[in-house]
């Protein structure tokens, strides 16, 4: 019940936030909600499954782009769009997850790798129609979801935080069930779950593709909430900031990829405005995350003095 709990109070406090938080500190608060939720579906697949990827760029933009052109080819509204964007990651995990599965470890990561860019450059090819490089912001009248405009503050804060209470509250439910538990004997030990009569094929499948649908939801969420989709969400950048977000926050915990996503997110933010090179203090948090923490944060935390962290 704790655990329960402890997530409830989470998502409490975030909604109180937006009473104390300034337009622009809400929208980036909504931001880091969205990329957790993007966060949550790599830390399914990796964190709890071990399946290192370095495609999930492609699920974020099958996502976007799924809802992005929905809306601006169909005419579609928001909730029809992210609907299509969901399915849309998912399926993509599915068909990739097909063929990549039939690997492991590093050869894995390298052919997700491969399907990544060669959805970043079938983005580009189709320029005329996905925008390209420059990408396309969203109509108006399809960022509104039950008659809430999601362009203006409240509904768009209030939108990422229903994205991600029902983000977070699933994934606590999925890890705690039967298959969660079938998810982490897969990672921890492969042969000895097919000797008990599990097939981690289609178990490493079914968690790819609930990972998908996370990632998926992401990527639609973020081009409606924000108005814009682009090629560049596409590129292998986006393939290696969820792995930080968990890494940093604690790979196979449920609040680990919101707590990474947050303090990345701040990280970049603080170290953008004092130079371009940002990226010598992500390199240099990630050494001291090796060197003193390499569990993550909350991995740490959970190995040490709270047991019960899921």
């Amino acid at each position: 019940m704790k655990v329960w709990l402890l997530h409830l109070v989470l998502i409490a406090a975030l909604f109180a936030a937006q009473f104390l938080l300034s337009p622009y500190h809400a929208t980036n608060l909504a931001r880091i909600m969205v990329l957790a939720v993007f966060a949550m579906g790599y830390n399914l697949a990796f964190g709890y499954t071990g399946l290192l990827s370095l495609g999930h760029a492609l699920l974020f933009a099958a996502g976007m782009y799924a809802a992005g052109l929905s809306a601006q080819i169909l005419g579609l509204t928001a909730g029809p769009a992210l609907i299509l964007g969901i399915l849309g990651g998912g399926l993509l995990a599915a068909a990739v997850g097909l063929l990549a599965l039939r690997t492991a470890g590093v050869s894995f990561m390298i052919v997700t790798l491969m399907f990544a860019q060669a959805g970043y450059l079938t983005i580009l090819y189709f320029g005329a129609t996905t925008g390209g490089d420059e990408g396309f912001t969203l109509p108006a009248a399809s960022r509104s979801i039950a008659g809430f405009d999601l362009s203006t503050d409240t509904p768009r804060f209030l939108a990422a935080l229903a994205l991600f209470g029902a983000g977070l509250l699933a994934s606590l439910a999925i890890v705690r069930s039967p298959f969660g538990r079938t998810m982490v004997a897969i990672r921890e030990n492969e042969e000895r779950s097919r000797m008990l009569g599990y097939n981690p094929f289609a178990i490493k499948l079914a968690a790819l593709v609930i990972s998908g649908l996370y990632v998926g939801a992401a990527g639609a969420a973020y081009a409606l909430l924000f108005g814009y989709a682009g090629a560049s969400f596409a590129t292998i950048q986006y393939s290696i900031l969820p792995m930080l977000y968990v890494l940093l926050g604690g790979a196979g915990t449920t609040l680990g990829p919101f707590l990474g996503a947050a303090l990345m997110f701040a990280l970049i933010e603080a170290a953008s405005g004092l130079t371009s090179a940002y990226l010598f203090f992500v390199g240099a948090a990630l050494v001291a995350l090796v060197l003193f923490a390499p569990k993550g944060i909350l991995g740490t935390i959970r190995e040490r003095w709270v047991k019960w962290l899921p």
